[in-house]
């Protein structure tokens, strides 16, 4: 139980390390610092972002689940 939860915790810290430098900037703090604000907005937000949001989101979730649930098994062992 306490391998498949850091199994899980490690494949979903990854994949939202990932999703979160795929994101486009937004504008404004440190990426217009370095020139990413450079960059024109024409169209609002594509499906693929879309798509990406939603995979950050169930990814954090995930990752939530897993450290909590870590935590209470080798609090509680269960």
């Amino acid at each position: 139980m306490i391998l498949t939860l850091q199994i899980i915790l490690v494949i979903t810290s990854l994949l939202m390390g990932f999703s979160v430098l795929l994101h486009k900037g937004k504008g404004g703090g440190l990426s217009a610092v370095f020139g990413g604000g450079m960059q024109s907005n024409l169209s609002g937000s594509t499906v693929a972002e879309k798509n990406l949001d939603r995979l950050t989101i169930v990814t954090a979730v995930l990752w939530f689940l897993s450290i909590v649930g870590l935590n209470l098994v080798l609090n509680f062992n269960l």
